[in-house]
C-alpha cells in the first residue's frame, strides 16, 4: 500500500517549492504495524490554506509547472 503522498514529494524534483504537509514536521521511521491513516491534508505556504494563489485546490499532484503560482523546487 502506497503511503499518500510519500513518494511524489520525497523522491521528485519538480514538487512545487510551496507545497507544505504533516509529514514535512515528523521525523520518525515508517511503522508497517502501525495503520496508515491516509491523511492527505496539504496546505500552500503562500495563502497558509488549502488553496493556493490561483484558487484551485493543493496537493502533491496539482501543484506542478501547469499553475502560474508554481516556483520549482530546485532550480
Amino acid at each position: 500500500m502506497e503511503r499518500a503522498g510519500i513518494a511524489r514529494i520525497d523522491q521528485d524534483d519538480d514538487r512545487c517549492l510551496n507545497l507544505c504537509w504533516k509529514g514535512m514536521y515528523i521525523d520518525s521511521e515508517w511503522d508497517p504495524t502501525v495503520q496508515h491513516g491516509n491523511d492527505r491534508l496539504f496546505w500552500c505556504h503562500k495563502t497558509q490554506n488549502p488553496l493556493g494563489p490561483d484558487n484551485k485546490a493543493v496537493d502533491e499532484y496539482d501543484c506542478n509547472d501547469t499553475r502560474k503560482c508554481y516556483t520549482p523546487l530546485i532550480g
